[in-house]
């Protein structure tokens, strides 16, 4: 079933970068993360996110 992204919950983009991330799909994990960082109204939670989940282009060379 597809659903209306403007209907996900922060708690959904998070449980697909879970997913991704053990997929073996770090960027796309980090993507769905930041989605969910940019959904969540408490600072700390959104930190906590982003730190689970980083960049993994950002560092090489």
């Amino acid at each position: 079933m597809i659903r209306d992204p403007a209907d996900l919950t922060a708690t959904d983009y998070l449980d697909g970068a879970r997913e991704m991330a053990a997929a073996d799909r770090p960027y796309l994990a980090h993507l769905l993360a930041e989605e969910a960082a940019r959904r969540t109204t408490d600072p700390a939670t959104a930190h906590s996110i982003r730190a689970c989940f980083p960049d993994p282009t950002t560092g090489k060379d």
